[in-house]
């Protein structure tokens, strides 16, 4: 049931749309959290002028993006928030898909608990910055293999049907010059976990 490598070594365009609809997986100790994906962008390497890595920029915070497809992306926005990205691509193809919001499926309770503050269900996960806090996701996951790791994972959602596919611009990317308007965030048309903007 879990993704494999043939299915992150795609385009970040590709896995965007796909990864719709899957579960993501996240163990703590003994609990787990499951979530479905339900808004993703897509961020295409040294041709996109929003992507980290454009112009195969290479530095500490990007190196991550420069592995092989199936290692998370994990970046600090705003000195508060970590954002979750999932590496595509094979190595030195800098390709990410942002995870910008998620379905709580099962282990409510731990959601709950990493978001006290919080008291609307759609509310909890319907954000980048708001899902890793969701599901307790932080730097200490920067560069982790979700292909073969037990606390961070992807797989596929055996209950998922035909879902219908929004395409549009992309969030907070106004610097990205004629790149800020490619059709490259993707969401489940009227899931209600998708973010507000």
């Amino acid at each position: 049931m879990r993704l494999d490598i043939k299915f992150y070594e795609q385009s970040a365009l590709s896995v965007a749309k796909e990864l719709l609809g899957k579960h993501l997986v996240r163990k703590i100790g003994r609990h787990r959290i499951i979530t479905k994906i339900v808004e993703t962008e897509a961020y295409c390497g040294p041709e996109d002028k929003a992507c980290h890595a454009f112009d195969n920029r290479r530095t500490s915070r990007t190196e991550t993006m420069f592995m092989p497809g199936g290692h998370a992306y994990i970046y600090l926005i705003y000195g508060l928030n970590h954002c979750l990205n999932i590496v595509t691509e094979k190595s030195d193809v800098p390709h990410a898909v942002l995870i910008r919001a998620v379905e709580p499926v099962e282990g409510l309770d731990l959601i709950k608990k990493n978001r006290p503050l919080i008291k609307n269900i759609y509310d909890f996960t319907n954000g980048p910055g708001k899902l890793t806090k969701a599901l307790n996701i932080d730097m200490n996951l920067n560069g982790y293999d979700i292909i073969k790791g037990t606390e961070l994972y992807i797989e596929n959602n055996p209950e998922i049907s035909e879902i219908s596919i929004v395409k549009t611009k992309r969030v907070n990317i106004d610097y990205a010059g004629e790149f800020k308007d490619k059709p490259w965030r993707f969401y489940i048309k009227d899931n209600p976990f998708v973010s507000k903007k």
